[in-house]
């Protein structure tokens, strides 16, 4: 028997369509086309067409960008219930950035041509990917203020509280390696294994290879501020 699959429960769990009419939703929808991909497979690459709207259903989607010099910088990492290539999908330009499965992952996608035509029949859906631009650039702001601002130990101190938050615990799985943390940070793995082991000597923290336990929240969130 064929499988079949609808992306109606998943489109609920995007944050700014959780306020979207059923209607809408289902019009989403009927439009999207599942890809699967397989662990290290490139969705798109920047600077390359990317006409689409993407939405995980499983697994986690690494957006980096890589300078001329070759060195990556993660600017996101997207789980399950959000979006990604929002940018290019409203301008109509090439990817800004690369993406990458980490694991397994499924997505959901809706072309460019045909989200246009949902949002002029529904302007509530245009409203609601202007508010997901807003929030992605709230997070570069962000990001570029912590470059600018942060020693590494507060980048990093500022990365495992927003990974705690999004967890909704103490205890954070690592989900990426050193490596891939110096790259979200803008800085070098042993950069990142000496703010760790700081943080940890100054019992702020524990953590082995498979989690990072928060242990005292407050003096975290002084590192990530100050």
């Amino acid at each position: 028997m064929h499988e079949s699959f609808s992306p109606l429960p998943l489109l609920r769990q995007v944050p700014y369509f959780r306020n979207q009419a059923d209607e809408v939703l289902e019009a989403l929808a009927s439009v999207a086309i599942r890809l699967q991909f397989p662990p290290e497979a490139i969705i798109f690459t920047q600077d390359e067409p990317a006409g689409g709207l993407f939405v995980v259903e499983k697994g986690q989607v690494k957006i980096t960008r890589i300078s001329r010099e070759g060195r990556e910088h993660i600017l996101h990492l997207i789980y399950p219930g959000d979006t990604f290539n929002d940018v290019a999908v409203l301008d109509g330009g090439p990817a800004p950035a690369t993406a990458i499965a980490r694991g397994d992952v499924v997505v959901w996608c809706i072309r460019r041509t045909d989200l246009q035509r949902l949002c002029e029949r529904y302007p509530t859906l245009a409203w609601s990917l202007i508010e997901s631009i807003a929030a992605r650039a709230r997070h570069l702001v962000r990001l570029a203020e912590d470059l600018a601002t942060r020693n590494v130990r507060g980048r990093l101190a500022h990365l495992l509280l927003e990974e705690a938050k999004r967890f909704e615990t103490d205890e954070v799985p690592r989900m990426l390696t050193q490596e891939e943390m110096a790259a979200r940070l803008g800085t070098v793995r042993e950069m990142v294994g000496r703010a760790l082991r700081s943080l940890a000597g100054d019992g702020i923290i524990e953590f082995d290879r498979h989690r990072i336990v928060i242990l005292d929240p407050e003096r975290l969130q002084e590192e990530a501020e100050g």
